[in-house]
């Protein structure tokens, strides 16, 4: 029994690999991240306006993830010492809530799909659910850049992330990142409504994401092995106003020698931004299975990492 337990650790990423592989991010059953959305929402609603606004966004962040945090860590830490069994479906749970590889590579699917059966008109409006520019005028050319543009900086924040504050800090770690990614999803923009009051959650996700998108890059390379991965990123890595996305943009600009950025449109408004990469070329099919190709084989790479990790962790002890 006790050797059983000693598993859990191991059962848990993989389980949650597992997960996300058959079932995606599920809508039928209760999700934490939609609970994130509707508390955020309500204090934004509460809070941003008169003055202050820096202030009250940072204050709610920080109160937020405290609750969250104390919330978990005494559950995880009762669960661990009383029932074994219920802590490993439990963290199972919230890993493979946290993580969202299918769910994001369906997305993208999906608009490259109503794009070549639906027509442009169809293919914008799909782009639209998963990107925060106007997609209303993008060609066909930038509908299938933008979708493969998130792809790469999704499996940073999407699959990498989450799972690497899994493997530091555990349960709390993973609902604790996607908190403070969801924040910054919903309040993290530069304009009138949430210039300040996102200010620190902004700044907050930026922070939380420094190690994973610089990981993300690396996994990328370590999966392809391809040389222009590391020239990309080299030259490109800074060449985003992210201080995180510019990496894994670039290296998959490397795998595909493809180009992205370029201006674009946001709220109505034509924003400059440097291109990343060298080749401008048109995107095809083929460059999506490649890209989703890519974003499995760092899944699965990312897994193995945790469960050397944990193996590491049992030697030491």
């Amino acid at each position: 029994m006790t050797n059983t337990v000693a598993l859990i650790p191991f059962i848990i990423p993989v389980m949650a690999l597992v997960l996300d592989y058959l079932f995606g991010d599920p809508i039928s059953i209760p999700h934490p991240i939609i609970y994130f959305g509707k508390a955020i929402s309500w204090g934004e609603k509460q809070w941003n306006h008169g003055n202050l606004r820096v202030q009250k966004g940072a204050m709610m962040i920080f109160f937020y993830l405290l609750i969250l945090v104390v919330v978990l860590g005494f559950t995880t830490m009762i669960l661990e010492a009383f029932s074994p069994w219920l802590y490993l479906v439990f963290a199972t749970y919230m890993l493979w809530m946290g993580i969202a590889n299918r769910t994001l590579i369906a997305e993208g699917k999906a608009v490259i799909n109503k794009l070549d059966t639906e027509g442009l008109d169809a293919g914008r409006a799909q782009l639209s659910r998963i990107v925060g520019r106007d997609t209303s005028v993008l060609t066909e050319q930038e509908v299938r850049l933008a979708t493969l543009e998130t792809l790469s900086e999704n499996l940073s924040d999407g699959v990498v992330a989450p799972l690497f504050w899994y493997a530091v800090l555990g349960v709390p770690g993973v609902m604790g990142y996607k908190l403070i990614n969801t924040f910054d999803s919903m309040v993290g923009y530069k304009n009138h409504r949430y210039l300040r009051f996102g200010r620190i959650p902004a700044q907050l996700d930026d922070i939380v994401n420094y190690i994973p998108a610089r990981i993300t890059a690396v996994l990328m390379f370590l999966v392809t092995l391809n040389p222009a991965v590391i020239t990309s990123v080299k030259k490109y890595r800074k060449a985003h106003a992210s201080p995180n996305a510019g990496y894994p943009e670039s290296a998959l600009a490397g795998i595909l020698s493809c180009q992205f950025g370029g201006p674009h449109l946001y709220g109505g408004v034509m924003v400059e931004k440097p291109f990343i990469g060298d080749h401008s070329k048109k995107i095809t099919t083929e460059d999506l299975e490649k890209t989703c190709s890519v974003n499995h084989r760092v899944f699965i790479l990312s897994i193995i990492l945790i469960l050397v990790i944990q193996l590491s962790k049992i030697i030491i002890s």
